[in-house]
């Protein structure tokens, strides 16, 4: 009987740490598209973009990625084509993308490429407070990354590639 006690209680603590481990998610925009033609619904990336996916990957090369999620567009999976990712998923809302984070990547490096109108949206639903009030259509050099525990995110900002705003 005080074995089954001890067991019981080791699998509560077990259980617990596990569920409180620290997941890390980047979070970048999509680099810059190519809008020569304005009748592309799926434009991929332009020249500048390019550049700055090769910035992107520069920038975390120290970083070993366990899996990352893009909606399905062109020009979010070519922001992801520099870095070592073992797995890219598709998303295309906010709640199923946390909810996948939370319930299958607890403890592990995630990145996520998104959109200037999702990504402030994204840390807030992963417990974190906005980092700017917003992203605008320009804003393609942020880089965001969370340490997510439980309900509450850290969130850092910083800068990558050329600065978009000259």
């Amino acid at each position: 009987m005080k074995k089954l006690f001890v067991f019981l209680l080791l699998s509560l603590f077990f259980n617990h740490v596990i569920s409180a481990q620290t997941t890390t998610v980047w979070i970048v925009r999509h680099a810059e598209k190519d809008k020569s033609n304005p009748q592309d619904t799926d434009p991929g990336l332009s020249d500048e973009g390019k550049i700055r996916v090769a910035d992107l990957a520069k920038y975390l090369k120290k970083v070993k990625f366990d899996v990352a999620f893009a909606t399905p567009t062109k020009r979010t999976h070519q922001t992801l084509d520099s870095l070592v990712i073992p797995k890219v998923i598709d998303y295309k809302d906010i709640k199923s993308l946390v909810d996948n984070i939370k319930t299958n990547y607890s403890g592990k490096t995630v990145m996520v490429a998104a959109h200037s109108n999702t990504v402030l949206e994204i840390i807030e639903a992963l417990g974190g407070k906005r980092p700017k009030e917003e992203l605008t259509d320009d804003d393609y050099d942020y880089i965001f990354e969370l340490s997510v525990k439980e309900d509450r995110a850290r969130v850092k900002m910083d800068q990558y590639g050329r600065p978009h705003h000259l």
